[in-house]
């Protein structure tokens, strides 16, 4: 059995901080990247909002940004009471420990259900929609193996192999990694599965609003929570263009491990797990081969000991002044519609780590910065 008690570790935000963080959060141009960078360079989340129409209007922007109230966060956090769910913000004890050390990863989960489940070390299993009678089956034998050796489950709570995964590790813990708020299941036919997961071992995770209506460009963000929270993702049947697959790359560029289910080569549905095999995901022809590669990975302190860049509120921190306009325009002409490294900015520029930042701060909140993974910007140029 692997350990299951890493994680309860963590600072509790105050109920004036959760208040704080969740209206950032749900403020205009502030996705979890951006939300981590305010954090970190104004000290915590009520001087960051302070802030943002001035950052808005120096970057550009000839709209006023939209903040959100101290009215709405109230609306959203006792609605999430009311149905008997709560925030875990990042770095607080519950937050998934591997969830945590992604890069954007999100500021706020709603969570409804079992948080011991999110502390343990977690599998992904994901797959088609309409799998087969034999994939299904065969998800379920990963599911439960895996959950009677002390991984959580987790599954984006879709027909097909989700489905079949999240059944086989009721009893063991299962985490359901939703597209939507938590008051918005999907699809339908699953929501008596829902109800079993969060009233018995199991989790429901969110980092949407709650109330909001799932649609398909919300998909992939449910996807990057599943291949986030685990410490591998098992694809059991994904045909060539599949969410799977990009659960599957999401898992990888994550430094996931990555595996899949071979298949007859004559099944569509097995085209991109075949074409994973090729590129080098580990083959599963049982489901001890999931658990045996996991073990090394497993330990309690695996992630303990890296540097996660989690937002940690400093009241008191000093504020720079905002770079003169000198200075902004030599950072916003050294970028442009190509991807760069900040450091290659400031490399480049001369300027300071701070410059450079609070330019691109100021961007972001004006809508102009585009943010790409490995911590490449690139601007849209004005008109």
């Amino acid at each position: 059995m692997v350990a299951g008690s890493a994680g309860r570790t963590g600072i509790a935000l105050t109920e004036k901080q959760r208040i704080a963080w969740l209206r950032l959060i749900r403020s205009d141009n502030v996705g979890p990247s951006t939300f981590r960078d305010l954090i970190q360079h104004y000290g915590s989340a009520e001087a960051a909002l302070a802030a943002l129409p001035d950052l808005s209007q120096r970057g550009g922007s000839t709209r006023v940004i939209r903040i959100a109230s101290e009215q709405d966060a109230l609306r959203e956090l006792e609605a999430v009471h009311r149905f008997g769910a709560r925030f875990v913000g990042i770095g607080e004890p519950g937050y998934p420990q591997a969830l945590k050390e992604i890069d954007g990863a999100p500021p706020l989960l709603t969570v409804k259900g079992d948080l011991s489940a999110a502390v343990r070390p977690a599998i992904g299993i994901v797959g088609s929609r309409n799998a087969s009678i034999s994939g299904a089956k065969f998800a379920a034998m990963i599911a439960r193996t895996c959950g009677q050796a002390g991984y959580a489950v987790v599954s984006g709570l879709a027909r097909g192999i989700d489905t079949a995964a999240h059944r086989a590790s009721l009893e063991t813990g299962t985490i359901a990694a939703m597209a939507g708020g938590l008051d918005q299941p999907y699809p339908p036919e699953n929501v008596g599965l829902l109800n079993e997961i969060w009233n018995g071992k199991g989790l429901a995770v969110s980092e949407m609003p709650f109330g909001w209506e799932p649609r398909a460009r919300d998909f992939p963000r449910r996807n990057r929570l599943i291949a986030g929270i685990s410490l591998g993702l098992v694809v059991v049947e994904a045909a060539t263009r599949s969410g799977s697959l990009i659960t599957a790359r999401l898992a990888g560029e994550f430094g996931r491990l990555v595996f899949a289910v071979p298949g007859s080569p004559l099944d569509p549905r097995c085209e991109g797990t075949n074409g994973l095999l090729k590129d080098g995901a580990m083959i599963v022809t049982r489901p001890e081969d999931i658990v045996e590669a996991l073990r090394p990975l497993a330990e309690p302190d695996l992630f303990r000991s890296q540097l996660a860049e989690t937002p940690v509120e400093k009241n008191d921190k000093p504020l720079s002044p905002p770079p003169d306009d000198t200075d902004r325009d030599q950072i916003v002409d050294a970028l442009g519609p190509t991807p760069v490294e900040i450091d290659d900015i400031i490399r480049h520029t001369g300027l300071s780590v701070s410059s450079v930042h609070s330019v691109l701060l100021e961007l972001d909140m004006a809508g102009r910065l585009h943010r790409h993974p490995g911590g490449l910007v690139s601007i849209s140029m004005l008109d």
